[in-house]
């Protein structure tokens, strides 16, 4: 079965640095599109980052410059490098299977992401 397990997510400084990493079974990650979204408390999901299999990455206008999406077809892992840390990213990401257009069909769990000093 699909499985989506996100990993990486801690506490972290204003301006400090994370990744956090996806680990995919279950299907043949090269064929998707893959998405990051994360939630707060309160607030509706927001994509954070996508990447098509043919390569090809968006990013939302307010991580755009601070964070990185890829992914190893290979050992079948997507990553987001995240950068520049502000609070307001504050929340629990989560690595999902498929573009931002069409909408995710699977979910991880949720890493949280915490920005604090």
């Amino acid at each position: 079965q699909v499985q989506l397990v996100e990993s990486g997510g801690g506490l972290v400084q204003p301006g400090g640095s994370l990744r956090l990493s996806c680990a995919a079974s279950g299907f043949t990650f090269s064929n998707y599109a893959m998405t990051w979204y994360r939630q707060t408390p309160g607030k509706e999901r927001e994509v954070v980052a996508s990447m098509f299999n043919y390569g090809i990455t968006d990013y939302a206008d307010s991580v755009k410059g601070r964070f990185t999406i890829s992914r190893d077809n290979d050992r079948n892992v997507m990553y987001l490098q995240m950068n520049n840390l502000k609070r307001e990213d504050t929340a629990t990401y989560y690595c999902t299977r498929g573009g931002p257009l069409d909408g995710p069909d699977y979910w991880g769990q949720g890493t949280q992401v915490t920005v604090s000093s």
